[in-house]
């Protein structure tokens, strides 16, 4: 999984919650689907951009994960690598196209795991427990110092 950072904790939700507000959600279109609403929150690119990229190539996001390059020239790859330098990795990307990432999908209570990949409703609840899960794991990060009691000094 992604190393969590604040950067990335805050990419995501701010997709969830441009994802939840949008009309345009297309699983199909590669600009407007899962990772096409991450890559425009990333990247900055717009969604026809972005889809116009990835249609020199063949296949959704998880194919064309798999064939990445970051040394091919191919302007998606271009996107992915943009992507993987903010701290995503291709695994995360191949998950969130099919909302598969085990360790998700368990923080989710056992009757609600059964998300499907192309609902809007499901992917928002996808990315925010991702980001849930990339929080806490920097707080547990987080060591507080043992204070010490200390003597009062009465006047």
């Amino acid at each position: 999984m992604a190393k969590a950072s604040l950067s990335l904790i805050d990419a995501i939700r701010k997709t969830a919650k441009t994802l939840e507000q949008s009309k345009e959600y297309q699983w199909g279109h590669m600009g407007s689907c899962n990772c096409g609403f991450l890559a425009q929150q990333v990247t900055q690119l717009r969604k026809d951009e972005i889809h116009r990229r990835a249609m020199e190539r063949y296949g959704d996001w998880s194919e064309q994960l798999n064939d990445y390059c970051p040394t091919s020239g191919l302007p998606l790859d271009d996107v992915i690598s943009e992507m993987i330098a903010f701290g995503f990795d291709a695994q995360d990307l191949k998950h969130l196209e099919k909302l598969s990432d085990p360790a998700i999908l368990r923080s989710f209570p056992l009757g609600q795991r059964d998300l499907k990949h192309n609902l809007k409703k499901d992917v928002v609840a996808y990315m925010l427990a991702w980001a849930n899960l990339l929080e806490q794991e920097l707080l547990n990060k987080i060591e507080l110092p043992v204070l010490q009691e200390t003597s009062k000094v009465e006047a």
